[in-house]
């Protein structure tokens, strides 16, 4: 019985001995070269992400919120997603010595560089990320100031960190192209250039109440309904692109060939504006109207993705049909009755009804 009562003591302080040997080794400018973990993000105003090819994106808590570049809305998941990782990753052991040198030599030449800062500027914390280990077993990551690197990862996560600490701008901007509720809009305006006569402008007479402008001589063919054009008001909240484009080599030359559908404006009762270009997108090899034509789609064109050209022609992005084609409405839409009952899947929340999609 004291034999097994020595062997687990032994056992006990052998294991501490690990612990501090992997875990808590400090060089001489007292940096914990293992400490990964950012325990109170909260405290993070400020994140420099940069590597080493001149690519670098700055992410700051301003008063309306975080800041790209403090030109730009940051996207909410991708933030959520890095300062998450910051607060669950953790070493998992040191690399061992004989892959020391190719991995410090692999991150001296593809490393992100992390610097984290306070509400006050002060800096808390910078350490680099490196590539992957072996079969999706975490990230390398090395304390600024250590002497060697370390395996990071969440624990029960199956993967690596490095994709989390992206250092493109695309990756972290916000990607909303309307957001406006009803009672903020001033006018919509939808035109159609092959199409003039569905083109159509949407005007705010009250509250919650619009008016549809449209071709006289059509607008003589119905009634006004003024409820399709309230539930049409209300389309306009978290619209948000797939992809930006901007960057992209030959971009100019291929949204100049495009055919575009329609130009779609919005704008608040504050004077903001939103101009939107929208065109077709060609066939491509994952479209999924590629071997069977979609009826509601002209055809050598993409059923389920759009070009968008917008902020003043600043911006590219790919738009998805799903979201978009709600907006998409003809004039004389508005001048017809519902032609059947609302049921429970044609109610908005709130109680709205969709416009049916003819």
């Amino acid at each position: 019985m004291k034999k097994n009562i020595v062997y687990i003591v032994l056992l006990a302080v052998l294991g501490a001995g690990v612990w501090y040997f992997l875990f808590s080794d400090k060089n001489v400018f007292g940096v914990n070269e293992a400490d990964f973990t950012v325990k109170d993000t909260n405290a993070v105003y400020r994140i420099y992400l940069a590597d080493k090819m001149g690519n670098a994106v700055t992410l700051e808590r301003k008063e309306q919120g975080w800041m790209l570049d403090n030109k730009y809305p940051v996207l909410p998941s991708s933030l959520g997603v890095l300062m998450k990782t910051m607060a669950t990753q953790e070493a998992m052991y040191p690399v061992p010595e004989n892959m020391h040198n190719s991995v410090i030599k692999n991150m001296a030449a593809k490393a992100i560089k992390v610097e984290l800062y306070n509400k006050k500027g002060d800096p808390m914390q910078v350490f680099y990320v490196g590539g992957q280990v072996g079969e999706n077993a975490g990230s390398y990551m090395l304390m600024e100031g250590a002497s060697k690197p370390y395996v990071v990862q969440i624990p029960g996560f199956e993967g690596y960190l490095s994709p989390r600490y992206s250092t493109k701008v695309a990756d972290w901007r916000d990607r909303t192209v309307f957001n406006a509720a009803p009672e903020n809009i001033q006018s919509v305006s939808v035109t159609y250039p092959s199409e003039p006569l569905n083109s159509f402008v949407l005007n705010s007479v009250g509250k919650e109440k619009f008016e549809v402008k449209i071709d006289p001589a059509l607008a003589q063919t119905g009634t006004f309904n003024e409820r399709r054009a309230t539930v049409y008001a209300g389309y306009f909240q978290n619209i948000n692109l797939e992809g930006y484009l901007n960057g992209l080599p030959g971009l100019d030359t291929m949204i100049a060939a495009a055919k575009k559908r329609c130009t779609v404006e919005l704008v608040t009762k504050d004077g903001k504006k939103q101009l939107v270009d929208i065109y077709w997108k060609p066939l491509g090899k994952r479209s999924k109207n590629l071997d069977v034509q979609d009826p509601d789609i002209p055809e050598g064109f993409d059923a389920d993705r759009f070009y968008a050209v917008f902020n003043n022609q600043k911006d590219t992005a790919i738009i998805q049909r799903a979201t978009f084609d709600k907006m998409f409405r003809r004039s004389f839409e508005f001048y017809m009755a519902d032609q059947q009952p609302a049921t429970a899947a044609d109610t908005l929340p709130g109680g709205s009804v969709k416009i049916p999609v003819h």
